[in-house]
């Protein structure tokens, strides 16, 4: 009786969409045909939900009427099922331009060929059941989120109450059954509903194929829907062999390699004692880390906000989508996270910056559907960019060992997949997405060069800063075993050409208030750096003046004080060319080290001012394509 109401209303709603189309003529892209494992064959919805096949796949269905119906409700029914367990479809982006020149990249997807559609028809439109349906599973798992993060003091306040005995927890276990039982009720409903919309059919139908068969066909039809990004196939995998190829440190199973805090002497850490007295203190840093420190650190892996962030999201990624033609990919890391990124080809346009990558990576409330990716696309570059784990499609928790796992696949993405050399990739990073950059660029030593926007040296002193003093030993120990974002430390393992751009009115990155440009850590950053590089340069006459020029506020006053040493560049430039052609480029190098106190101060000020760049703004302001410019070197 089931079955036949089931058949029942696919018959209404394909005679209903045969009438609507008279009318009106719906965005409905073309899946007459959908690759299998052995050929491409036409497809059909039948009115009883069944599949008539041309060609070979029509003689396993003619065994009689019996048979034929028989075979009418099972595959009504697994398609049933696959709406009710099929992901949730968000949007069906416009056909892309025809005009488009074609991909080089072997692998990807290529343009569709169909004319554009109307903005309006590019939204998927869920019928009513499915749209009521959703609402009501979208507003059961807000309430979720807010339980699980307010779960310790509900139960606190339940256990003073007397709510934790078994009189009241079983009543309440009933109840809570009762609500799993009505919500797995409706996400039938909505399976349903799903199943009556010829175009969510259309979807899963697809989908299916492409899980089954990884085709270019497949995916390219894929890639014209917007839908839970849990159920998209998976494009890149880290133990592909192509991607095995010899990077420094490797990465297995349990990840790549990072650099690790120092361990204290022989003698006071390894003691049996010590261990025992520390065990409480490392319990509690794990605790703190894996609760408030790591939401804290990285507000954008927050369910909540994510879900309120949807909707711009959505709207940034079918920008990538509809005008900049990207293509969207799955990358499976090393320990398991799945991670979502966007790649923009510029290879095919006049512009000679289109033959170059630049890898973005956000800050930690950024995503590449509204994130710094924005400012090389202006410039003209091709772009990749990546969500963390955590963020929007991508799966895992942020913690720099997961971090790295992700950086590490998207560049061996961009490497092995996309066909850039790693000559021809540059890293550029707002924020907290230093940690990522500077890791890649100190694993992988041939990138071309590194750009760290509004970034910083060390999490500590920021950590400091917004947690009592009285924490101070618990942050530090916190931030060392767990949290460890040691920018500096990995920028000075990259011989490459470096720039940073600090922000003049940061309040983010700074440790006392905005106006206090000298408590700004990309200062921090910068003076590590050269002092790495060019340890006699930066001895106490060149780190006094660079400290001097990092206080100035204005052009004016940089200028100022760079015109009353009276620098010399084209002095500075030929002593620097001259020590690299008879020592070589690898740093660090000791030039200065025979020159005289005023010597080395212009050549601290000249390569200050080639390695940092100000930009008049706070630090959420997006940077200007203008602004985005390669950095110096010899």
């Amino acid at each position: 009786m089931a079955v036949r109401i089931w058949l029942n209303l696919e018959l209404i709603s394909d005679h209903c969409c045969t009438r609507s189309s008279e009318c009106r003529k719906p965005y409905s892209r073309s899946a007459e045909t959908v690759s299998t494992g052995r050929e491409a064959e036409p497809v059909r919805a039948d009115v009883k939900g069944t599949q008539h096949l041309s060609g070979p796949g029509r003689a396993g269905l003619t065994g009689g009427p019996a048979a034929g119906r028989a075979a009418a409700r099972a595959g009504a029914m697994a398609k049933l099922l696959s709406c009710v367990l099929g992901p949730r479809l968000y949007k069906i982006y416009r056909e892309r331009d025809s005009e488009r020149a074609p991909s080089s990249v072997p692998g990807t997807p290529t343009s569709v060929t169909n004319p554009h559609s109307s903005s309006w028809d590019t939204y998927y439109q869920p019928r009513a059941l499915e749209k009521h349906a959703d609402s009501i599973l979208a507003l059961a798992s807000v309430f979720w989120s807010i339980s699980y993060y307010s779960s310790p003091f509900a139960f606190f306040y339940l256990y003073r109450k007397g709510y934790l005995s078994l009189s009241k927890v079983v009543p309440f276990s009933h109840y809570a059954g009762t609500l799993l039982l009505l919500l797995a009720g409706v996400a039938c409903l909505r399976g349903i509903g799903r199943w009556t919309n010829p175009q969510y059919r259309q979807f899963i139908t697809i989908l299916e194929a492409t899980h089954r068969n990884h085709s270019a066909e497949n995916k390219r039809q894929l890639a014209n829907y917007n839908f839970d990004f849990r159920s998209w196939p998976v494009d890149f995998h880290w133990e592909e062999p192509s991607s095995r190829k010899e990077s420094r440190g490797g990465p297995s199973r349990w990840g790549v390699a990072l650099l690790r805090p120092e361990p204290l002497h022989r003698g006071t850490a390894d003691t049996f004692l010590n261990r025992v007295k520390k065990l409480p203190c490392q319990i509690t840093s794990y605790l703190v880390a894996h609760t408030l420190g790591r939401r804290m650190l990285y507000p954008g892996s927050v369910y909540l906000l994510q879900k309120a962030l949807m909707p711009v999201l959505l709207q940034g990624q079918a920008r990538l989508v509809e005008e900049c033609h990207g293509r969207r990919a799955k990358l499976l890391a090393c320990d398991g996270n799945e991670i979502d990124t966007m790649f923009v080809d510029r290879r095919g346009t006049a512009e000679p910056q289109g033959q170059k990558l630049v890898i973005c990576c956000e800050g930690n409330a950024g995503f590449y559907e509204v994130g710094c990716v924005s400012t090389p696309l202006e410039a003209g570059y091709s772009v990749l960019g990546w969500n963390h784990p955590g963020f929007a499609g991508s799966t895992g928790v942020p913690f720099p060992q997961n971090e790295a796992n992700a950086m590490d696949v998207v560049v061996q993405f961009a490497i092995h997949r996309l066909g850039f050399q790693p000559q021809d990739i540059i890293l550029y990073a707002w924020s907290i997405g230093g940690f990522t950059a500077t890791w890649a660029a100190m694993s992988y030593p041939d990138i071309s060069a590194v750009i760290l926007d509004a970034s910083f040296d060390d999490l500590v002193p920021l950590a400091l800063k917004v947690m009592p003093d009285s924490w101070r030993g618990l942050v530090t120990r916190t931030v060392r075993q767990h949290l460890n974002l040691n920018n500096a430390e990995q920028l000075c393992r990259y011989q490459g050409p470096v720039l940073l751009i600090r922000r003049t009115r940061d309040e983010i990155i700074t440790t006392t208030v905005p106006e206090d440009i000298m408590s700004n850590r990309g200062n921090d950053l910068l003076l590590k750096l050269l002092q790495h590089r060019y340890p006699r340069v930066m001895a106490e006459e060149g780190l006094r003046v660079v400290r001097q020029w990092l206080e100035a506020s204005s052009q004016l006053e940089e200028a100022s004080i760079y015109s009353r040493w009276e620098v010399e560049e084209d002095w500075c430039l030929s002593v620097l060319r001259s020590y690299q052609a008879e020592h070589g480029p690898e740093f660090p190098w000791s030039v200065g080290e025979d020159m005289s106190a005023d010597g080395r101060r212009q050549l601290a000020l000249f390569l200050a001012q080639k390695h940092l760049n100000n930009f008049e703004a706070t630090h959420c302001t997006p940077l200007p394509a203008q602004n985005f410019q390669m950095p110096w070197h010899l």
